[in-house]
């Protein structure tokens, strides 16, 4: 498929004050603001524009197939947002890739254990796994044993070092951790219109829940943790993990039965009371993700319609081939989250708009 580059600065304003990044991307464009697609009348590329740019800051948009996403976004729309669920991973999807000049920090590393020694024996086990979670040349099965293999060794090491409740409040207070802008107005979005949001994590359940807590100041009703849950003793120091290990490979609706709300009474909310068989009949999801992985969270869901929006932070030139492939949907260089704001209200507008 060919692709045509448009430059739309003509009718998007862009304020360079809105670009927090102080590092620039290792590949750069040599146009800003612009957005990759496959062939396209000029009435539906302007509509298609106008819906999934974010004309506020300095970031790329590519979409491979805008007649594909169009057809989608006009199922959704028909359905209504009755049918809609929203699934998102939760570190360098919700939360951005660079904060204050540092790499932010995923949900398990803002865990400071009291003996430090625990938080170097981690660190070694990242160091080691991490490089291996990308290896093309390590078969699926191969590689979702070391995924295992490592999740279990670092479960093991928080226990054995002793984490509190206590603990995870003051990491969560000192940690390099920011959602990325626009996040609060989607979820407010989406708890108006009724659209539940799984957040799927490979993750720690309990420090989601409270950088939540402390970055938003209140709680959306409509959102639910799908990711390791930490149980504590009389104590409140941890003894185990509830179920079964999510990791990179197997963070999918399958996993439902994790699923806990963030807020303190599971209320009920257009039928979300009884949860599983709710958003089972939701059956349009909106996807979101940093990772190929990530596409693999709607497992488990017969879905109808899905619009997978992805996130490519760092080292665009080496994978933007592959995600242009898989998202339809792409932002590039940690961008906002104001475009999948502008995507998500068309969707839950209605047909006739």
């Amino acid at each position: 498929m060919g692709y045509r580059l448009h430059h739309y600065n003509h009718f998007l304003p862009i304020s360079r004050t809105s670009f927090s990044n102080p590092f620039p991307p290792l590949f750069s464009f040599p146009f800003i603001n612009r957005v990759w697609c496959g062939s396209q009348s000029g009435k539906n590329q302007a509509q298609m524009e106008q819906i999934v740019v974010n004309g506020s800051e300095l970031s790329q948009v590519v979409v491979d197939d805008s007649n594909l996403l169009q057809k989608k976004i006009s199922a959704i729309r028909l359905a209504g947002p009755a049918k809609l669920q929203v699934i998102a991973d939760f570190d360098a999807t919700l939360t951005k890739y660079w904060v204050d000049g540092c790499r932010g920090q995923s949900s398990h590393n803002v865990l400071q254990q009291e003996d430090p020694e625990y938080n170097d024996k981690r660190q070694k086990l990242y160091e080691y796994y991490h490089p291996l979670e990308f290896d093309p040349a390590i078969p699926l099965d191969e590689k979702t044993k070391l995924m295992e293999e490592w999740w279990g060794k670092t479960h093991a090491l928080l226990i054995e070092g002793g984490v509190t409740y206590n603990g995870i409040q003051n990491s969560v207070a000192k940690a390099t951790v920011a959602f990325r802008d626009g996040v609060t107005e989607l979820f407010e979005l989406l708890e108006e219109k009724g659209v539940p949001v799984l957040i799927f994590s490979a993750g720690l359940a309990d420090i989601i829940e409270e950088v939540l807590k402390q970055k938003f100041h209140r709680s959306f009703k409509n959102v639910r943790i799908v990711s390791n849950r930490m149980v504590f003793d009389e104590n409140g120091r941890l003894h185990s993990f509830k179920g079964k290990t999510i990791h990179v490979l197997n963070k999918n609706e399958h996993a439902l039965d994790m699923a806990v709300p963030v807020h303190d009474r599971c209320d009920d909310m257009n039928g979300l009371g009884d949860e599983k068989s709710a958003l089972k009949k939701r059956t349009n999801v909106l996807l979101l993700g940093d990772h190929i992985g990530d596409l693999g969270m709607s497992d488990g869901l017969d879905y109808e319609t899905r619009i997978s929006v992805g996130f490519l932070n760092d080292r665009v030139e080496n994978s933007l081939e592959s995600y242009r492939k898989a998202f339809d949907i792409l932002y590039l260089n940690d961008a906002s989250m104001h475009g999948v704001v502008k995507l998500a209200s068309h969707l839950c507008s209605t047909e006739s708009n």
